[in-house]
């Protein structure tokens, strides 16, 4: 009987959500933008019952094409964005902060003698980031609450208790291990945590693995009484739908940043480098261990040539002007246009441009913003590779981005390894969809995933090494610049 499997992908800037069959491949596709709101410079904000409409109507529009036909629901979802929202009427009671805002780094600050507790409990640094700061802040500056009644959520919380009803308050390991407050050695929110970011521990969700039951859907009703199956935040999801069950298999996402993660199994390694130690899923849908690098601005910068300078009418464009002119003429661009993540953590770093000559043109600055987002990737990946003492022979890569000829083969050169391309690029739904299609079967197991994930291009490296080691000797030189530490 033919039957498919659905995928919501609740990203930063938009919803998609996608129908799969057995093969992995997309049958329909759907999407919303929604408001991205800026009360302050460095806030975001996004309105949590607008984020509900997208998944609502995107659900709407993919479930008519194949009505009866859908087994289950995938879950993924932007991580560290926070909700908190009254229990008795679901109301939020602010609009949801984005894991981009800084409006609690000040309070990241005045803990900063706790930073390596919070890293040794959570694998995370004392970072804006991430949830745990977010909550307090709005339990601190929202008046008349009544924290007897509020449920904290990231956005899969959120959306699970929207789809049933207010049913499940639940979200699984992976965005739970992205709060700052749950330990992901011994697996439960923790208490000291909970005290030192004063967050009630009745206001949590219950913590599942990625591929386990989340309830049934009742406030949709071409999906009622489908199941919600499987559920992992983006880069999580996105590590599962590259196939990357195994220890030392690796992933980079390129979208509006770049997010590379690398699964190290049962083994956790705590960086001293700049990496995030977070949890992951394993071939069985359990928690495993992952190493990730953050990159804060990886296609943006394409964007910003083309919205803020006019350089490019559309980004496609840019793979034809950089392979117009045979290198960058001593030209890096450093995109720290909000700070610099991993693996350095410079917040109050801002972007540069380096290595002008008066024969510098557009064409080496659209090339050289391309190329700024395989050099930011070799940092973070190269140093996974020192850290974990696991050899790298290939990364695997997806999203938007990676329909770049130019920068997939430069990425292969600059880091002297294979760049494998898949034919499906959507990585992140497809892994929801693969968990959700596991737990109910639609999938026997992980071999079976694996005959689904079909190589489109390989990049295998050219460039020569003293070539190789001069241009990221430029790049080290023009981050040193950018950097305020």
């Amino acid at each position: 009987m033919f039957m498919t499997i659905l995928a919501i992908d609740q990203g930063t800037t938009g919803t998609t959500t996608v129908l799969y069959n057995k093969e992995g491949r997309i049958l329909k596709k759907a999407y919303r933008e929604f408001t991205q709101i800026y009360p302050k410079p460095g806030w975001v904000e996004h309105d949590p019952l607008e984020i509900w409409n997208t998944v609502v109507e995107t659900v709407n529009e993919v479930s008519s094409a194949y009505p009866d036909k859908i087994l289950a629901l995938g879950l993924t979802n932007q991580r560290e964005t926070t909700v908190i929202w009254d229990k008795k009427t679901s109301l939020p009671v602010y609009n949801a902060i984005v894991w981009q805002c800084r409006r609690t780094a000040s309070i990241c600050d005045s803990l900063r003698e706790h930073q390596d507790m919070v890293k040794q409990k959570t694998g995370l640094p004392l970072d804006a980031y991430f949830s745990a700061t977010k909550i307090m802040w709005i339990l601190k500056n929202i008046p008349d609450l009544n924290i007897s009644d509020l449920l904290f959520g990231t956005i899969d919380t959120w959306l699970i208790w929207k789809l049933t009803n207010g049913n499940v308050h639940a979200t699984d390991y992976t965005n739970a291990s992205r709060t700052m407050l749950y330990n992901i050695f011994s697996k439960n929110w923790d208490s000291e945590l909970l005290s030192l970011f004063e967050v009630p521990e009745h206001i949590l969700p219950d913590v599942k693995n990625s591929c386990a039951d989340f309830g049934y859907i009742e406030t949709i009703p071409a999906l009622k009484g489908t199941r919600v199956s499987g559920v992992a935040g983006d880069q999580q999801a996105a590590l599962f739908g590259q196939t990357c069950f195994y220890p030392g298999e690796i992933k980079n996402t390129y979208g509006t940043g770049c997010f590379i993660m690398m699964n190290t199994g049962d083994k956790p390694f705590l960086s001293k480098q700049g990496l995030i130690t977070t949890l992951a899923v394993n071939e069985l849908g359990h928690p495993c261990f992952a190493l990730e690098g953050s990159i804060f601005i990886g296609g943006a910068v394409i964007q910003w040539l083309r919205d803020e300078l006019g350089l490019v009418q559309k980004a496609s464009d840019s793979e034809q002007i950089a392979v117009s002119v045979a290198d960058n003429n001593g030209v890096y661009i450093v995109p720290a246009f909000v700070g610099l993540g991993a693996p350095h953590w410079d917040m109050q770093a801002r972007g540069i441009i380096a290595g002008l000559t008066r024969g510098s043109n557009k064409k080496h600055l659209v090339r050289a913003a391309l190329e700024s987002m395989a050099y930011q990737s070799a940092d973070v990946v190269n140093i996974m590779e020192s850290e974990s003492e696991i050899p790298i022979k290939e990364l695997k890569v997806d999203g938007g981005a990676v329909a770049n000829n130019f920068l997939m083969q430069f990425q292969s050169d600059i880091l002297n390894k294979t760049i494998l391309r898949p034919i499906v690029i959507e990585s992140t739904s497809l892994g929801a969809a693969m968990l959700a299609g596991l737990n109910c079967s639609f999938w026997k197991n992980t071999a079976e995933l694996k005959k689904t994930k079909t190589i489109d291009t390989s990049f295998t490296p050219h460039m020569e090494t003293n070539l190789r080691q001069k241009l990221l000797s430029g790049w080290q030189h023009a981050v040193r610049q950018a950097k305020t530490r």
